[in-house]
């Protein structure tokens, strides 16, 4: 077994900001720097029954540094030789940074602590995953996939190391059997330069962050255009600021909404539908309705109506009409809420001044559509 650790100084990488972003986006001051270990390792295939783990890298913080610490199987035997001693190296943290190490890598080691019979910290271990974070946002990327490569290179990240997993796995079992300090190097940069992507990733917690309300709303405006059939219609714009830097603009829409967003700040383009809706009572035992004015109207008034001209109401005909302007929303957000048709789960609320001056409740609204477009 072969254990390679030195200190990481700032020539080996940028990590501007890396205790901002860890401490604002994952932590939120329930965790340190020196409770997380960040973990990448090597296989040579998926399944842990039939392959081996040949190669575990790990980034940890201490006396204010980051070091790097490898464990390098020089043979098939020492597979639990390295297992063993990263376990035991584990136990001392209390959470894990990876990328998508729920869906391989913490799964792939459970299994192999189980044959070995070693203790699997993981289960006393909180964990990390960027790939899980980010993975909501994908659209908004417009990536083939959320690869670490695949969002390396939409971040313009460049590798010194420029072998696939499969290349590796061949090196790998080309050394078992001819031993060469060339291909151990090879396999600790791969390893060492997917660790430190997890530093060059977190920039894109910034996106994270957006869609988790680190943001203002700056301002307001409604823009007048005609469509193709020559009709007036309205569309509302919400200037943001975001408190973390984009790396990369982002853009996305859907139906009446579109979000366009660029390093400190963003707009959201919503539909305003003038129109008349339809208010609905829920209590629609206490109404009438009345065929020739459409609408409903309390008991208590409708004693003074001939009963020849109402009816008792029902649940989609008890409502009042309104003719303004109105932003749709897909939940209940705003209240009162106001529909085209009784069955409609889309509702809308009427833009007043007092609306648009509740910084709170609009804030509410707009992380609600954002939150509809990562959703949809």
């Amino acid at each position: 077994m072969y254990i390679r650790t030195y200190d990481l100084q700032s020539n080996d990488e940028d990590l501007t900001g890396f205790h901002f972003i860890f401490q604002t986006l994952l932590c939120k001051d329930k965790l340190t720097l020196s409770e997380v270990l960040i973990f990448d390792i090597e296989t040579t295939g998926f399944s842990p029954r039939n392959t081996f783990c040949y190669l575990i890298g790990c980034i940890y913080y201490q006396n204010e540094t980051f070091k790097l610490i490898q464990w390098f199987a020089d043979s098939v035997q020492d597979e639990p030789a390295i297992l063993e001693s990263f376990f035991q190296f584990l136990q001392n943290y209390n959470a894990v940074l990876h990328y998508n190490g729920n869906g391989f890598d913490i799964p792939y080691l459970t299994q192999k602590a189980a044959y070995y019979n070693f203790p699997n910290f993981f289960e006393k271990t909180e964990s990390i995953d960027l790939y899980k974070l980010l993975s909501p946002y994908k659209k908004f990327f417009k990536l083939e996939n959320l690869k670490q490569k695949t969002v390396e290179n939409f971040l313009d990240i460049q590798r010194e190391d420029q072998y696939n997993g499969g290349q590796l796995i061949n090196i790998y079992s080309d050394y078992l059997t001819t031993p060469s300090e060339e291909a151990k190097q090879i396999l600790l940069l791969h390893n060492k330069e997917d660790i430190f992507g997890l530093f060059s990733l977190l920039p894109m917690l910034s996106y994270h962050s957006l869609f988790n309300g680190l943001f203002s709303i700056a301002g307001f405006h409604v823009k007048q255009y005609t469509d193709m059939n020559k009709q007036q219609q309205f569309e509302f714009y919400i200037d943001l600021n975001f408190q973390l830097e984009l790396p990369k603009r982002i853009s996305y829409g859907y139906k009446d909404y579109y979000f366009i967003g660029n390093k400190n700040s963003g707009k959201l383009k919503i539909k305003v539908f003038s129109d008349e809706l339809k208010f609905f009572y829920s209590n629609y035992k206490d109404y009438y309705y009345l065929p020739s004015e459409d609408i409903a109207i309390h008991k208590s008034i409708a004693s003074f109506v001939d009963k020849e001209h109402r009816i008792k109401a029902k649940s989609s005909n008890c409502y009042i009409k309104k003719s303004g302007h109105f932003l749709p929303q897909e939940q209940n957000i705003i209240i009162p809420c106001f529909r085209q048709n009784y069955n409609d789960k889309r509702t809308f609320f009427e833009l007043t001044d007092e609306i648009l001056n509740n910084q709170v409740l609009f804030k509410k609204y707009v992380l609600h559509i954002l939150n509809v477009l990562v959703s949809i």
